[in-house]
């Protein structure tokens, strides 16, 4: 530990800390525009100047570290007056009218600065020539003529998310952010995260959705998770009226360190489906509204129809449900004669994770970020540009310092222009990773050259990291997997560190698979089937499977193919209006808070399940952690 005095007052800090992080950790406030807590110190601004006892010239603290018995003044005039003078330099550069600004009063920190210096107007007169606004984004908009050159946008897009997209074009007053060698922001290489908007402290970037709709400290700020797919990213949602406004990355989640990408940030809030707003009954030709109650009895008629016939009826739960939604699922249809029930998706996923746990490999994951910051990273069964993004973000940010990337996939992946060595797996999967692990036992030579790159880099690295994504279903699954546990084995006995982790698909799909709901269904004889899509997207070859059902009971958010031929409909919640528990694909427990309130006639999964229950005279019950002790090929995640 190394102890300074910064006004006054002794810390304390840890070799290697910034007098800026210094200060912080006594509450001790230093203005600053460039810096960001989540991104290497710039010193670009210059307005964290402090006066430096023994120094020739005031100091930037950001990018100052802390020395034995150093003496630091954060308040005296020559400090206040360089302060004031980088403010009336920024202000004087560009078009800064703060009262035409969608960030005025509060929210933008160059504002927010001048304020805290006592500054209420420009001692010197703005001459700045126009810049181009680029509204080629559908989700954002960049104006350079807000823009104070601070590179906050252009450090996180680079660091934060590894795209280096954007950049400074020209010199001097000139300069301008652009994206690539100069391409409108909507025809780039950009990948609309958002992250620059979040970071951006002024008015430069701004997110259409939430442009004029209040300021930030006008609206209720509630944390939750995002559940677009199993990595479990940590939200900031801002709502105002029972309207979702903005949806921000928690820069504390311990998943995600405030990533999202754009399936978390922008497209919850860009939504121009039918949204179901009653319970619908089948009359004839036509679907009538009708009350839930009425929803309900015909549903249950369905139900004890077949369960008098003798006939099979079938169930799907979309595995972004909570935990609790999936426990109540499971206790409902157990209980109904000749039932199938399983999820909607994520079965490759679920299979996989099956058969890795009967291997006994599974309790030895590792957190997603121990595993992407691992000298070489070897990814199997998964395009990360398609799914799963943030980790993606979090394996190409660590490749230009010399992170080695291998991959092993069947399909054209969009992470090969980033790998440094692609295994050949034209003759599938198994033969890829046997014959690395041959390589790398230098046993065999007559290989193709990416095989023994890819065998070379493991070598070298000190730490390797696996992602897993999902492996085909059918007979080739377990051998695939037997495949990655020789290699992973191999990994270890040769002294690596190794970290993996498998891939999850959708958002609650590790609790469906140690709820038991792991197996595919079988489709035929279904005379009647119920389905719980909630927000879940159907592909065709489910909703094909379900075209010569007779009887079909669907609860959608949505009016979809399915909804347009069933017997009966229920309405279903939005995933702001949801609350539910979620396990992520690190095994981490995590709360969907509800952020919204839902309308009265518009009933939650639980809800709908609670009230079939009921009427079929059976019990369901919310502690869903009792209902892991069915399933215990795995080691439980502590709840």
């Amino acid at each position: 530990m190394v102890s300074i005095t910064i006004d006054g007052k002794q810390i304390q800090v840890p070799e290697g800390t910034t007098v800026l992080r210094a200060a912080e950790s006594a509450d001790i406030k230093i203005p600053t525009l460039c810096d960001h807590p989540q991104l290497t110190p710039y010193g670009g601004c210059r307005l964290c100047l402090v006066e430096v006892e023994g120094a020739r010239t005031l100091q930037p603290s950001c990018t100052l570290p802390v020395m034995p018995n150093m003496v630091v003044h954060t308040d005296t005039e020559k400090v206040t007056d360089a302060r004031k003078f980088v403010l009336t330099l920024i202000f004087s550069e560009r078009n800064h009218f703060c009262m035409y600004c969608q960030v005025s009063g509060g929210d933008c920190e160059l504002q927010n600065a001048a304020y805290a210096e006592g500054m209420t107007h420009w001692p010197l007169q703005t001459n700045y020539s126009p810049f181009t606004v680029d509204a080629s984004n559908p989700y954002f908009v960049i104006d350079n003529n807000r823009c104070i050159l601070c590179r906050r946008c252009v450090r996180a897009c680079a660091e934060l998310v590894g795209n280096f997209t954007l950049g400074i074009e020209d010199r001097g007053a000139n300069s301008v952010l652009v994206a690539d060698l100069g391409n409108p922001i909507g025809e780039s290489t950009c990948i609309s995260c958002g992250t620059c908007v979040q970071v951006c402290p002024t008015g430069a970037i701004i997110d259409r959705q939430s442009a004029y709709n209040g300021r930030e400290q006008d609206l209720t700020h509630i944390k939750s998770i995002c559940t677009a797919c199993s990595i479990g990213c940590g939200l900031n949602v801002l709502t105002r009226d029972n309207r979702v406004v903005r949806i921000d990355g928690d820069w504390d989640a311990q998943v995600n360190h405030g990533l999202l990408c754009a399936k978390g940030r922008f497209e919850p809030l860009v939504n121009d489906k039918e949204r179901i707003a009653t319970a619908m009954v089948r009359k004839g030709a036509r679907m009538k509204a009708a009350t839930t109650k009425e929803a309900l009895n015909a549903a249950v008629n369905l139900i004890k129809a077949a369960e008098k016939d003798g006939a099979m009826v079938g169930a799907f739960i979309t595995a972004s449900a909570s935990a609790e939604e999936l426990h109540q699922f499971i206790q409902l249809f157990e209980n109904v004669k000749n039932a199938r029930y399983g999820t909607i998706g994520s079965i490759g996923y679920l299979q996989s994770m099956k058969t890795l746990a009967l291997l006994a490999k599974i309790e030895r994951e590792s957190d997603l970020i121990r595993v992407t910051d691992s000298d070489c990273v070897l990814v199997i069964g998964a395009d990360l540009i398609l799914d799963h993004q943030v980790a993606g973000f979090m394996v190409k940010r660590n490749l230009p310092a010399g992170t080695k990337l291998i991959l092993a996939s069947n399909d054209d992946n969009q992470l090969a222009p980033f790998a440094d060595a692609i295994l050949d797996t034209k003759m599938g999967l198994v033969g890829a990773l046997e014959d690395l692990v041959v390589v790398m036992a230098e046993k065999k030579t007559d290989l193709t050259s990416n095989a023994a790159k890819a065998a070379a880099y493991l070598k070298e690295a000190q730490s390797v990291g696996v992602i897993i994504g999902e492996i085909a279903v059918g007979s080739s699954t377990a051998k695939v997997l037997e495949a990655v546990t020789s290699l992973l084995d191999k990994l270890s006995s040769d002294g690596k560190t190794v970290k993996y982790i498998t891939l999850k698909g959708q958002s609650n799909a590790y609790a469906a698979y140690l709820l038991g709901l792991d197996k595919p269904v079988d489709f035929h004889d279904l005379e009647t089937v119920f389905v719980f899509q909630s927000e879940e997207i159907l592909d065709q070859t489910f909703i094909q499977e379900l075209e010569t059902v007779p009887n079909l009971v669907v609860q959608s958010c949505y009016t979809n193919s399915l909804t347009a031929k069933a017997q009966v409909v229920f309405p279903s919640t939005i995933w702001a209006e949801n609350q539910g528990s979620y396990i992520n694909l690190e095994g981490k427990v995590q709360h969907s808070n509800q952020i919204i309130r839902p309308t009265e006639s518009i009933p939650t999964l639980v809800e709908t399940m609670q009230g079939l229950a009921k009427s079929l005279g059976s019990k369901v019950d919310s502690n869903w952690s009792d209902g892991l002790d069915r399933h215990k090929i795995v080691t439980v995640p502590k709840l």
